[in-house]
């Protein structure tokens, strides 16, 4: 093995350090948590706010054509400033994407399957959702809101 080749070899190894160390400061020091696919969780029919404790809410999501059922029906929900939702999203009909912008939430809602994410609220406001994947005619108007107070 000659000299540049061993340099090549230290350069390649260096660089996938170099990139996982970038993951492990994303996951630990950005505290960016990967969106999960729940396998043990039964695809439900409608959308539902349950709250746990003061500051702890499960949401369960159910986007079909052309809207997200964040809450019976609703395609909004309320929450106090500081809340921690854990998300549970599924799709009722073809594939959706579930993006609440100033998150680092963005998930895929696929037929069958429930995809999870947790976020913290602390800032108050409006968080828009959006559908980031094209699923039919009124995708355009596919969208939802989290009021934070």
């Amino acid at each position: 093995m000659d000299r540049a080749e061993r340099n090549a070899i230290f350069l390649a190894v260096g660089l996938l350090a170099f990139f996982f160390g970038l993951i492990v400061y994303a996951a630990r020091g950005l505290k960016i948590d990967l969106p999960t696919c729940i396998t043990d969780v039964q695809p439900f029919k409608t959308g539902q706010l349950i709250q746990h404790a003061p500051d702890r809410y499960e949401l369960h999501v159910v986007a079909r054509m052309w809207f997200f059922d964040m809450n019976k029906g609703q395609t909004y929900v309320e929450l106090p400033r500081g809340s921690v939702v854990d998300i549970y999203l599924t799709s009722a009909d073809v594939v959706h994407g579930f993006h609440i912008n100033d998150t680092n939430v963005n998930l895929m809602a696929i037929p069958g399957t429930v995809n999870y994410a947790r976020v913290k609220f602390d800032n108050p406001g409006e968080y828009h959702i959006v559908c980031h994947e094209f699923c039919g005619i009124g995708h355009q108007d596919m969208a939802a809101k989290i009021l934070v107070k």
